[in-house]
């Protein structure tokens, strides 16, 4: 992603890329890493880089609200 974000026209454009990421990668595995801060125990993580939504593929062509 960070390759990627630097040919982006706009940084705008790489933060609306940066932005989907954290918040889908904090839905399932930030909920397990805050419990396992909490429980004091080692964190078991999930999500795979491979798995996440394409957020390149159309998703920069949207209007910026």
């Amino acid at each position: 992603m960070t390759v990627r974000n630097a040919t982006l026209e706009h940084p705008e454009d790489a933060h609306r890329v940066k932005s989907l990421a954290m918040f889908y990668s904090s839905i399932g595995d930030g909920r397990e890493g805050v419990a396992a801060f909490r429980e004091k125990r080692s964190p078991r993580f999930t999500l795979r880089a491979s798995t996440m939504p394409p957020f390149y593929d159309g998703r920069l062509d949207a209007p910026a609200s």
